[in-house]
């Protein structure tokens, strides 16, 4: 029993040296800064600080913005796929067009090295404004819906300039604005910051001829620990057999 634990014991040690993946890429957290308030679905952001970042960890369609502090829940908002031709290494957010004079509609929210965005749904009355002012169909909540469960039953529907309410085909959607919107307004209203964000993609540099290309890892060094553990435990195991 003495030997057999004292081979768990270095065995788990080893597994403690391996690096851990952190939340931050899994829920996309993201620190906000607001300089001019804008517009989210249900709520304004007045300057300062937030936290935003995918709720649910099944569909993940549902984002949610917390204050600083991440005590209060702001806004718990539904969002669609959005693409865009490339990835970038900093946080991007595209607006929609709105009456001047009014903060603006965060439209698309982009995480550093993803291609597919989150596109926030307004609620029906707010996106048809927005569908006036930009002169696009905008995609909208057929419901005043709040919570995550009632927001996921939500349908999403198409409104257009005139008010006129039609099917969403959102996998086309996503994709067919794509030259369009990357030409989308881009401003400094907000400015996201991730903590361990994946470095922009690029082509590994080739290494010089006279040196070996680094292909060591620390799975390697998991298993000869993993190895060496066990080696312990057998060895001990027959010095107890001998006593």
């Amino acid at each position: 029993m003495k030997t057999t634990f004292a081979a768990m014991t270095v065995f788990g040690l080893s597994l403690a040296f391996l690096p851990q993946a952190k939340a931050d890429g899994w829920n996309k957290r993201t620190v906000l800064t607001v300089h001019k308030a804008i517009q989210v679905p249900g709520a304004v952001l007045e300057p300062g600080k937030y936290v935003m970042s995918l709720h649910d960890i099944g569909a993940r369609n549902i984002v949610q913005i917390m204050n600083e502090q991440e005590n209060d829940v702001i806004a718990t908002m539904l969002t669609i796929p959005h693409y865009r031709n490339r990835a970038t290494d900093k946080t991007e957010f595209r607006f929609w067009e709105i009456a001047e004079g009014q903060p603006k509609p965060l439209r698309v929210w982009f995480y550093p090295g993803d291609v597919d965005g989150r596109e926030f749904v307004y609620y029906k009355g707010f996106a048809t404004r927005i569908a006036q002012a930009s002169h696009s169909d905008v995609p909208a909540l057929e419901s005043d819906a709040k919570t995550e469960a009632a927001l996921e039953k939500t349908r999403v529907e198409m409104v257009t300039e005139k008010g006129v309410e039609k099917a969403a085909d959102l996998p086309l959607y996503a994709k067919s604005d794509l030259p369009k919107s990357e030409l989308a307004m881009v401003d400094q209203s907000i400015q996201g910051r991730t903590e361990n964000a994946p470095p922009a993609t690029a082509p590994p540099a080739a290494p010089p001829h006279d040196q070996l290309p680094a292909t060591a890892s620390v799975l390697p060094l998991a298993g000869l620990a993993s190895a060496a553990a066990l080696c312990a435990g057998m060895g001990l195991r027959r010095i107890a057999g001998r006593m």
